[in-house]
This record gives C-alpha cells, structure tokens and sequence, in this order.
C-alpha cells in the first residue's frame, strides 16, 4: 500500500483528521514527570497510548528525542515500536540536503526508524530531495508556507514570473513546484493553519496535494478555514478520505495533563484527543 493509502485506511476508521505531535519538552512536563531523558520518555509513552485509539497519524518531533543523544534516539525508535500497526507515523525532522546526503537520510528515517512519512525542507531544490520523494511506499510533506510568527521573512519574498508561473511569493511557487516531485502520490505541502488566506491559494494551486496543517491549539490558527481548505479536491490525495489532510496538535493535548495536576495525566490526555478528534471529523 501506498502511504496515502494507509493513511485513508486508518481515517475512513478512526473518523477523523487528527495528527498527534508528540514534543516531549521537558520545561512542560505534568507533575510527576522528570525533566530528564526517562520523564520525556515515560511522557511520551503515555501520550501515545493515550491518543492512539482516536489519532489518524502521529507525529514524533525527531529533536526532542535528538537532544539527549544516542539514548534519546533508542527512546523514540523504543516509541516507534510501540506504535499499533495501522498507525501512520510522521518523523517530524525537516531534512533536506543534496542528493549524496539526503539519501543517507532516507535510509535513516525509513529504514531504521520506520517513519512512513517525514516533514523535509524544499530549499535544495527536486534535485537534492529526490530520494525523499522517490518511494512509492513512503511520503513526504514539504514545507511550503509555515504556522510560525516569523514565516513571512523568508517564505513571502516576492518571485519573478518564470515560464507558465506568475510573479508570486516564495511559498507559492513552492507549491507550484513540489506537485510536479517524486513519481506522484509521494508529496504533500506544510500548510500552517495560522495563515488561513494562503492555505486557501495553496490549494487552489495544489488541489491534488495532501496537507499536514500545524498551526492549531496553541498557535491560534483557525479551524474554519483548514476544514474548507485542507481537503484536496483531486488525485492522487483527493482519492482518499478526507482528501489526505492531516492536523496537527501538539501542545494543545500535551498540555492537558499539567493543566489538570489533580487528575490522572493518562485520562486528561485522552479526553484532549478525542476532544480535538472531534472538532476534526472526516468531511465527507
């Protein structure tokens, strides 16, 4: 199967678009947890179990676990093994290099740590990325117009016309380019939900592109705006359920175990999902 493929599976059954990002940041850890490797670890775990019955996909952020080193990094490949089967997982860690690195890299994000799919950065071009983008089996969500507060500076520079594309910014021309990568079906856009008019002009670009939207929870983006956009309307993402979309939250679940000290962290992480599970149905 491809990952598309696997990821419909997995939302035609859970009924919804959510991704859980797991970002273990040991500052933010509920009570009882350890701002050490083992309370990352232990959080970790127990985010997952808890969030997994009602998660279309989950997201492991590859530096939280990279910041305590090689036993960090057996701590998230121990994570991985934990995940059930029908689970896709997306490595979180905007790789992105030439071509004699990159696939050094896909062989570490696919064939050891098992990722279905990774986020990667578009900066080096199809070129460097191509064998991130090659697999059939696997997938790759290139960033294209971010949720953070700083994402214009770069990503909003104004692009000269070239050929069939129109003056634009930087982020729209990488959407224009990125549906052209790999051998189709084996790229999607970052999309931030904190920037509702470009994801809009993003799709009308990329209809047939799956998306993974960041942004919402505790970056404030809007929840209207990526149900209407988020969904692509053509294949090969658009032949799935829920047209390949993906949101993700992080903070916004993660959070709920220290924002309620005198509950049990297992059940306020499970009620924080299947909350945002629900704001996050399966559109059609």
């Amino acid at each position: 199967m491809t990952y598309l493929e696997r990821l419909g599976a997995r939302t035609a059954r859970v009924r919804s678009v959510l991704c859980v990002g797991i970002d273990p940041d040991p500052a933010e850890l509920p009570k009882g947890f350890t701002s050490n490797l083992e309370g990352v670890a232990r959080f970790a775990d127990l985010l997952l179990e808890a969030a997994a019955p009602v998660a279309a996909a989950i997201k492991p952020n590859l530096a939280f676990f990279e910041a305590h080193g090689s036993a960090g990094m057996a701590a998230l490949e121990r994570l991985r093994g934990r995940v059930p089967a029908d689970l896709p997982v997306v490595i979180d860690a905007k790789r992105g290099d030439i071509a004699s690195t990159a696939a050094r890299q896909a062989t570490a994000l696919y064939d050891v740590l098992g990722a279905d799919a990774i986020t990667v950065n578009p900066y080096v071009g199809a070129e460097g990325l191509a064998p991130l983008v090659e697999r059939a089996e696997r997938f790759a969500y290139v960033l294209c117009r971010t949720s953070n507060p700083g994402a214009a500076e770069l990503q909003g520079l104004a692009v000269e016309g070239d050929g069939d594309a129109p003056p634009e910014p930087l982020w729209s021309r990488v959407a224009r380019r990125v549906a052209g990568w790999g051998p189709g079906g084996t790229v999607g856009l970052v999309v931030g939900a904190t920037a509702p008019d470009e994801l809009g002009a993003v799709r009308n670009i990329a209809p047939e592109l799956a998306f993974l939207v960041p942004g919402l929870g505790a970056q404030g983006g809007e929840l209207d705006a990526v149900l209407r956009h988020g969904p692509a309307t053509r294949p090969p993402a658009g032949a799935h359920p829920a047209g390949g979309l993906l949101v993700n939250v992080s903070r916004g679940i993660a959070r709920a175990a220290a924002a309620s000290p005198e509950s049990d962290p297992s059940d306020a992480l499970a009620e924080a999902a299947r909350s945002w599970a629900a704001k996050l149905p399966v559109l059609r």
